[in-house]
């Protein structure tokens, strides 16, 4: 799941209890549709090479070549599926042919997370790097409300962007809490009545009239964070309808999306109390100290220092002009401190911001550093899907709560979005009535599919993955000592276990671990040194990770 904030939370999670309506009926051997959807369930796409028109502001090149070597269709679903006579959405639908036709087996239909992600450019990447797409035609699609599909469900945008300080202050609190309520404000003028039936349910059940439309009895499918819980309320409403399918890095199906944010500060504070205990071992490299609680002493010394004394940064991302106390929690020790590869580039990177203090600048290596790590945070964007999905469970309205847990946070779980993972959001102040409660995921009938999920994952929390394995009774790969956030392609344990999946079906046993990507090579202190030991500028070592460990695009 990701987060509509600057940063690296990804947010999203879940769940759920509750009933489903009448309007889909299980029977005998699956599932029908309702009185009035039969028109939208004898659609057939068309499918065509994409050529969609040139947005304002995009290269022409650029926008023709994301969506080369791809066939788009359209189906068109209703707003409200208790009254199919009423308004109706265009859900574009994107496909890459199975390489392979002779062994072309079905459709693997996939969803890159969020909410609010469009998954219509996920296939391609997914094409290029899953053997998967020999035999199975990758389909993607535009969730309902989405970027790039005509119905977009937006938010008005403020002059200013909202305050979001990973520590704030007890005066901060209540205008934290102001700004969000003015937010759910602003996306209810934009959204309207819409937002009420912008929900994972709808969505779902937006994929089976595509399912439909396909001329698929049944469909595969592959979802990542958010993507996982879409899959299994998809599962769970047409489970006669669902053959295999991969929830990658996943949701918690009973935690509400409030309890999910929380434990993602907590993941990542694991993550740093690992990372400090590793930079204690190599003092004589780092000199960081030489005990974890050193460390963090250090770590602690060196944020209220930046935040009395901003560091100016030349060279980096255009929103970062300086590195302050806020940048060090979200953008440094957030980003690097779950991924285990970069913990040398993390440990490098505050000695230089502890030399920067003393010589009042950034190095132009530090701050080409940092400039990669900017480009793995989200763009800014007006959709609104994610404050209507996230708002479809019930968030505490009383906001002395929220006060007391931001104060807790910002001392026990600085890093990432520190505080803000237990801050009110536009959901504290909900405007509308869910029209319907989050599907009770279930798995009824059929066979057990795949969950995977890392140990320290710091979007979806690790407990996520056993829970939703259990409630499904699915099958559970561990990737153990791992801050991954989707592992399919990027770790080669699980992949050849998803790909033996997937192409054959041959699940592994019940439960299973793989190793997770491995510690940067540098020795503890009185161990030899590696003669082999790779050097490079900290950009360079950045660009050598992101070279190694690749993940699949998310929209």
């Amino acid at each position: 799941m990701r987060k509509r904030h600057r940063s690296i939370r990804v947010l999203g999670t879940v769940v759920v209890t509750g009933a489903l309506l009448g309007f889909i009926t299980p029977v005998a051997g699956g599932e029908q549709a309702g009185a009035g959807l039969s028109r939208f369930y004898d659609q057939r796409i068309t499918w065509a090479p994409c050529d969609p028109p040139v947005p304002t502001g995009f290269p022409a090149d650029f926008w023709k070549e994301q969506w080369s070597g791809m066939d788009c269709g359209t189906v068109l679903v209703p707003v409200d599926y208790r009254d199919p006579g009423g308004r109706t959405l265009e859900i574009t639908a994107t496909r890459v042919k199975a390489k392979n036709p002779a062994e072309r087996q079905g459709v693997l239909l996939t969803n890159p997370g969020g909410p609010g992600v469009s998954g219509v450019f996920f296939p391609k990447g997914f094409a290029g790097l899953s053997a998967v797409a020999e035999s199975f035609d990758v389909i993607g699609f535009n969730p309902r409300g989405t970027r790039f599909s005509k119905d977009e469900l937006r938010c008005e945008v403020p002059d200013r962007a909202p305050d979001r300080p990973s520590r704030p202050t007890d005066a901060q609190l209540a205008v934290i809490a102001e700004q969000v309520r003015q937010q759910e404000q602003m996306c209810q003028r934009a959204g309207g009545d819409l937002r009420k039936h912008i929900s994972t349910a709808n969505t779902a059940r937006d994929v089976d009239v595509i399912r439909a439309a396909m001329g698929e009895r049944r469909i595969n499918y592959y979802g990542v964070s958010y993507g996982t819980y879409l899959g299994a309320v998809y599962g769970s409403l047409f489970p006669g309808k669902l053959d295999r399918s991969v929830l990658d890095s996943s949701m918690h199906p009973d935690w509400s999306y409030y309890e999910a944010s929380r434990r993602q500060a907590m993941a990542i504070g694991a993550s740093v109390d690992a990372w400090t205990a590793w930079a204690a071992q190599r003092d004589g490299t780092y000199g960081l100290g030489r005990t974890a609680d050193e460390v963090r002493a250090t770590l602690e010394k060196l944020h209220g220092q930046l935040e009395r004394t901003p560091v100016p940064l030349d060279g980096g991302p255009p929103e970062v002009t300086s590195v302050d106390g806020d940048v060090l929690d979200r953008w440094i020790v957030g980003v690097h401190a779950p991924s285990r590869p970069s913990w040398d580039v993390l440990a490098e990177l505050l000695v230089r911001f502890r030399e920067a203090l003393e010589n009042g600048e950034l190095s132009p290596d530090a701050a080409a550093a940092l400039e990669v790590v900017a480009r793995t945070a989200e763009p800014k964007t007006a959709i609104g899907v994610y404050e209507a999905v996230t708002c479809e469970r019930d968030w505490p309205t009383d906001l002395n709560h929220y006060y007391q847990q931001m104060k807790i946070f910002r001392e026990k779980y600085p890093h990432g979005e520190g505080a803000m993972s237990a801050a009110p959001t536009p959901c504290t102040f909900r405007s509308f009535t869910p029209p319907e409660r989050p599907v009770d995921v279930k798995r009824r009938g059929g066979r057990p599919g795949l969950v995977l999920q890392a140990e320290f994952d710091p979007a979806t929390h690790y407990e996520g993955g056993p829970a939703m394995a259990r409630k499904l009774r699915a099958h559970l790969i561990t990737v153990v000592d791992d801050g991954s956030h989707g592992l399919y392609v990027a770790n080669p344990c699980v992949t050849a276990q998803v790909d033996e999946y997937l192409i054959r079906g041959t699940l592994p046993p019940g439960e299973s671990t793989c190793a997770g990507a491995p510690r940067p090579e540098v020795p503890a202190d009185g161990q030899p040194a590696r003669s082999d030991k790779s050097a490079g500028s900290l950009a360079e070592q950045l660009q050598a990770l992101t070279t190694r460990y690749p993940k699949l695009p998310l929209g």
